[in-house]
């Protein structure tokens, strides 16, 4: 087909499969530190300005700074004059924040389980669509059999993994939040690998996500300040408990880099492998009040991983 992306190699997508799961335990990660963040500070727009605007000052130092940074904004206002990249494809960052709001609202009341299961149920259905529609870089990519059976089998799988604790009606309703953030990622990961593309820099798209999401942020708590008044929390002391934005750098930065080789839903899966995965790591050697993981969940978190090696069959 006339201008359609290379095919990858098979060695290029197995590394982004793996980059894409080491990126998932970060979001776990992530997920456990905005959450508490957000119950500290009894705000959670308030902790999701604090993590997107901490990763935001990172990037505003690093990109300048390196050499490949500066090219990329220079190749990013190239692209943008062009025509060949489109301004709405800048937009990503709108998702990003959303999904990091929902973090902090939801995660303490929900715990990362069930928010992970929300996420990933929206995440793998939208990942469909958008790899279909071929928003991603690496273009269109047809529903398979296959593909299809992989992405289903990865919300059975993590609905396993975390079905005891789905039994709370408010929860549920709470969990709509995530769901829709979950949506939303699949396009977030499909138009910031445009922008990556187009600048030749990962970290360029990565500041473009944080400078977008950071706006929208803004808007969004001035209406929260002007709403419910300022945050009744105060700052917490532990430095660990401010990483989640530069844990977002990491994220971005490499669903950036390999979208283009594994496409969005190959990408959606291995990033939800990690996050079970990181999610039971973290349950095991830094429990808090939820349940240490029993055998359904560690089954569940192993079928993730099945899910992921269907769905990355050729």
């Amino acid at each position: 087909m006339p201008g359609a992306p290379p095919r990858p190699s098979p060695a290029r997508r197995l590394v982004g499969v793996v980059l894409a799961t080491i990126a998932g335990v970060a979001v776990a990660v992530q997920s456990r530190v905005n959450g508490e963040l957000g119950v500290r500070l009894a705000d959670g727009v308030a902790a999701a300005v604090i993590s997107f605007g901490l990763g935001l000052l990172v990037l505003l130092v690093l990109v300048p700074a390196t050499p490949g940074g500066r090219r990329g904004l220079a190749a990013l206002r190239a692209a943008l004059t062009a025509g060949r990249l489109r301004p709405w494809q800048c937009l990503g960052g709108l998702c990003g924040a959303f999904l990091v709001a929902t973090q902090g609202l939801t995660v303490g009341t929900l715990g990362v389980a069930v928010f992970t299961v929300a996420v990933v149920a929206g995440q793998s259905a939208s990942s469909l669509l958008v790899d279909r529609a071929g928003i991603g870089p690496s273009g269109r990519q047809p529903v398979t059999g296959r593909r299809l059976f992989g992405a289903a089998l990865t919300v059975v799988a993590v609905g396993l993994a975390v079905g005891g604790r789905l039994n709370d009606p408010t929860a549920l309703a709470l969990a709509v939040l995530p769901l829709l953030a979950g949506i939303a990622v699949a396009w977030q990961q499909a138009v910031n690998g445009q922008v990556g593309r187009a600048a030749g820099s990962p970290l360029t798209a990565t500041l473009v996500n944080f400078t977008v999401g950071i706006v929208a942020l803004l808007v969004v708590f001035a209406v929260d300040i002007a709403v419910r008044g300022l945050p009744t929390g105060s700052p917490p002391a532990e430095p660990w408990l401010y990483l989640g934005g530069p844990i977002g750098i990491a994220f971005i930065a490499i669903a950036a880099a390999v979208v283009e080789f594994t496409g969005v839903l190959l990408l959606g899966l291995a990033t939800i492998a990690g996050q079970v995965v990181g999610a039971v790591l973290l349950d095991v050697f830094l429990p808090t009040a939820a349940s240490r993981p029993d055998a359904t969940t560690l089954l569940g978190a192993a079928l993730t991983l099945v899910a992921v090696l269907i769905a990355a069959r050729r």
